[in-house]
């Protein structure tokens, strides 16, 4: 169980910029919006929605390695950030008959850090400072939902 200097986060929605994917990140209270390029946006997409890929894409591949390592995603932390540009640490436990139990934490891109934790079903936190400091996007998240005809069920009222 994590402290209270996190909050837990998950994906609320993707979306398509001209720049690259928004990826609203959030819970009951407050969504946030991490800009990432778009090829791992739709990485995240794919995951989200168990899209199945003609071949494998990079993420699989890290997913696979660590899968063979005896290691897997144990959580994200998008733990600082300065003006846009945010910072995560990836969490990856490994466990294998050579070794006791290991926590491996890694510097990431986000963006990286939040597709390898949705394709591996683990918990993205958000450091607390980072939280209390984002800009609230819910009301943007909703307006572009209702436009697409797009409803959130994972977020009460969207």
């Amino acid at each position: 169980m994590m402290d209270k200097s996190v909050v837990q986060v998950e994906v609320k929605n993707v979306l398509a910029t001209s720049a690259g994917s928004a990826v609203f990140l959030g819970n009951a209270e407050k969504v946030f919006v991490i800009y990432v390029d778009h090829s791992v946006g739709s990485a995240i997409n794919m995951f989200l929605h168990g899209t199945p890929k003609p071949r494998p894409q990079t993420h699989d591949l890290f997913a696979d390695v660590l899968t063979a390592l005896g290691a897997h995603v144990e959580r994200v932390v998008i733990n600082d950030f300065t003006d846009t540009v945010f910072f995560a640490r990836l969490i990856i436990v490994a466990e294998n008959e050579l070794e006791e139990r290991k926590i491996i934490e890694i510097d990431a891109r986000p963006s990286d850090s939040i597709a390898l934790a949705v394709q591996a079903e683990a918990p993205i936190y958000v450091a607390s400072h980072v939280w209390e400091a984002v800009e609230d996007m819910s009301i943007v998240l909703k307006k572009m939902q209702d436009a697409s005809g797009e409803k959130d069920e994972n977020f009460p009222g969207f």
